[in-house]
C-alpha cells in the first residue's frame, strides 16, 4: 500500500537509489480497511472538517508497522464514503487533537487557519515563559531523528510555564512553525528534553512516551479543547487540569 520500491513497501521518508522502480499509490487513503474496533472521541465536526481527540499509540496515517490500527482505518468506518485527508500529523505517542478534512475544500480551508497548542511535561524547571528560534534538519544517517543545525528549516516555538514541581515543568505551546519534531528537537535543544522521550534524552519511567498533549485548536471563532492527558497529569499529582 502507499509506496512500494521494487515491489516491497517502503515510507515516504526512506532513502531510493539509481535503478528503483517506485510505485506511488495516490488512492490508497481512499479505500482504508475500516476499523470499528478503534476508538477516538469527536470533539467538533461540522460539513467540511471532524476533529478527533486521538489516544497516544494510535498512529494517524497506516504505515508498514501499521496498517488497520490507525486514526484513518477509524475514519474509514465511520464515514465509508469519504476520503480520509488528515490537516494535521501528530506523531503515534502524541496524544489530542487531530483535524481530518471530509471534502477537497475542507483539506485546502483549514489547512493554514487552524491554531494549534500543545502542552508537554519536560525536565526541569524551565523559564516561565520563552521563545527558541532553532533551525531543524533531519540527523545524519536517521531517517527518523532530527537535530538543530545551521543549514535547517527555521523552526521557532514559544512555550510558558504553567505548573512545575521538583523536577516537571508543564508547558503551553504555541507553534510559529511546524517542522517534524519540533517541539521535541527543540526542548532537548535547550536542556529540558520531554518527559519519556528517550529518543531525544528525555528519562523514562514515570511515563511510557513523550509527554506532548495537542490540546486546543483555534480557529473562525471556535475554540476546541481536549483536556491534558491523564497519564501527564500524573507526573504532577493533578486530578484534572483546566486549560
Amino acid at each position: 500500500m502507499g509506496i512500494t520500491r521494487n515491489g516491497k513497501t517502503i515510507r515516504s521518508i526512506d532513502l531510493v537509489y539509481n535503478g528503483d522502480i517506485i510505485i506511488l499509490n495516490l488512492s490508497d487513503e481512499k479505500f482504508l480497511d475500516p476499523n470499528p474496533e478503534l476508538k477516538a472521541c469527536i470533539i467538533f465536526e461540522n460539513e467540511d472538517i471532524v476533529i478527533f481527540d486521538k489516544p497516544a499509540g494510535m498512529p494517524v496515517h497506516p504505515s508498514i508497522r501499521h496498517q488497520g490500527d490507525t486514526l484513518g482505518n477509524y475514519f474509514a468506518y465511520l464515514y465509508p464514503d469519504l476520503t480520509f485527508r488528515a490537516i494535521n500529523r501528530l506523531d503515534c505517542n502524541t496524544s489530542g487533537l487531530c483535524a481530518v478534512a471530509k471534502n477537497s475544500y475542507g483539506a485546502s480551508h483549514y489547512q493554514g487557519i487552524i491554531k494549534k497548542i500543545y502542552y508537554a511535561a519536560a525536565e526541569g524547571i524551565t523559564p516561565e515563559y520563552g521563545t527558541i528560534n532553532a533551525p531543524i534538519a533531519r540527523e545524519q544517517e536517521s531517517i527518523i531523528k532530527r537535530c538543530v543545525r545551521d543549514d535547517g528549516q527555521y523552526a521557532v516555538t514559544h512555550y510558558k510555564r504553567i505548573l512545575f514541581n521538583q523536577k516537571y515543568s508543564l508547558l503551553e505551546i504555541n507553534l510559529e512553525t511546524g517542522r517534524t519534531h519540533q517541539i521535541r528537537v527543540h526542548f532537548s535543544h535547550i536542556g529540558y528534553p520531554l518527559a519519556g522521550d528517550d529518543l531525544y534524552g528525555g528519562k523514562c519511567g514515570i511515563i511510557d512516551r513523550q509527554a506532548l498533549h495537542c490540546g486546543k485548536m483555534e480557529f473562525e471563532g471556535h475554540t476546541v479543547k481536549s483536556q491534558i492527558s491523564r497519564d501527564i497529569l500524573n507526573i504532577f499529582n493533578q486530578e484534572d487540569f483546566l486549560i
